[in-house]
């Protein structure tokens, strides 16, 4: 995750680089459920309104929160399916809340009414987050459903009465990239306290919409404008809580939006990108299906790293004798294609390895969703190589 704010406001106080941060374990984003209420067009789980067979216990469910605190892991993302479905929901959070976790839901907000807002804060959730894909009629057409954008935002001013910290999150795409200032103002006016902009990514019924990811212009065009949004906010006095993920070249074109303007700022903030890291996939991202299988991150489902019902989840992640895991630990990455000639690879970590193998069955081949151009990825930014 590219934490957009905290660069900008990097910028505009300057000071000391901080060293790298060294998480104790991943971050686990934990599909609970797949049920869920929604038949979205992008959903990576292919979720539905059906219940699965197999999935974790309540019992195991309890087994496998002791064994993420035995592999020091420091926050959990509850998610689905759509996790309000999951009936001991309040009862994994209140175990998880005794072990220390930091604890998020990520929820298509429909459900998110004033009882589960209710005990959603006193579980002590740290944050709700609940997906946009627009203004209305752009959300319900991804959502499947009529009215599911008047039951979001409902869903989040619930949440955020019940004194919950919140946030939206919208997927980039071509269909709705001209949505984005409108998406932002309104969460905005409706005074949520984080925005996450997620670039496309080709998993689950995502796969066979790949052609709908933002072109590489569209997105430049986006992800700029959110630029100079958040710099406004900052020399305001606050930069908010922006940030971005699932395209890691974000931080090296966040380099040349600052070399154009100021210049003799590249070099720190050259040195903070890469202090940031970069795509933290299969180190400092895992994910646990609703089945108990593990996988490298939530867009990596077609490769089980193993089951939490036969090897604990500290034994699994700690193992690298597969390839891929392997060559994602690996600094460099065995990149190959523009990723392996780029400049930048010591920032975006060779930025999202799923899209490569999306569309060429190679995870080191280069990565589809890099918007940046070979002039880009051949120099270091200055005054003179900047157009």
């Amino acid at each position: 995750m590219f934490r957009l704010s905290r660069f900008m406001e990097a910028l505009r106080d300057g000071g000391s680089v901080p060293p790298p941060r060294r998480a104790s374990g991943p971050v686990v984003i934990w599909n609970l459920v797949r049920r869920c209420n929604l038949n979205c067009k992008h959903c990576y789980s292919t979720s539905a309104d059906t219940d699965f067979k197999g999935e974790l216990s309540t019992g195991e469910v309890m087994a496998v929160l002791d064994q993420l605190k035995a592999a020091r892991v420091p926050a959990l993302i509850l998610s689905g399916g759509e996790p309000l479905l999951r009936p001991d929901l309040y009862e994994i959070a209140a175990r998880a809340r005794e072990l220390g976790f930091h604890l998020s839901l990520s929820s298509n907000g429909t459900l998110l009414d004033a009882a589960h807002a209710a005990r959603l804060a006193a579980a002590g959730f740290d944050y709700v987050g609940v997906s946009l894909d627009g203004i209305e009629a752009t959300h319900d057409r991804f959502r499947r459903m009529n009215g599911a954008f008047t039951q979001a935002i409902a869903g989040l001013r619930i949440a955020r009465e019940a004194g919950l910290r919140v946030g939206v999150r919208m997927t980039l795409t071509e269909a709705n990239a001209a949505e984005l200032p409108s998406v932002v103002a309104l969460a905005e006016a409706e005074g949520i306290d984080k925005f996450y902009l997620s670039h496309f990514n080709y998993a689950g019924r995502g796969r066979s919409h790949r052609n709908d990811d933002a072109r590489h212009a569209g997105t430049r065009v986006a992800v700029e404008w959110l630029f100079e949004h958040v710099w406004a906010r900052a020399q305001q006095g606050s930069a908010g809580d922006f940030v971005t993920g699932n395209n890691d070249a974000d931080g090296v074109f966040l380099l040349y939006w600052i070399a154009r303007q100021w210049p003799e700022r590249v070099a720190d903030m050259r040195e903070r990108l890469v202090n940031w890291g970069g795509n933290a996939t299969g180190v400092g991202v895992a994910n646990i299906d609703n089945l108990g299988n593990v996988h490298p991150d939530t867009m990596w489902w077609q490769l089980s790293l193993g089951n939490v019902r036969e090897r604990p989840f500290g034994e699994i992640w700690a193992d690298r004798s597969h390839p891929l895991m392997r060559g994602l630990a690996a600094r460099p990455r065995p990149l190959q294609g523009r990723c392996a000639t780029c400049l930048h690879r010591d920032i975006c970590n060779g930025n999202t390895r799923a899209r490569a193998y999306a569309v060429s069955g190679n995870p080191w081949a280069q990565d589809p969703g890099c918007y940046l151009s070979d002039a880009e990825i051949s120099a270091q930014p200055n005054l003179e190589t900047v157009t």
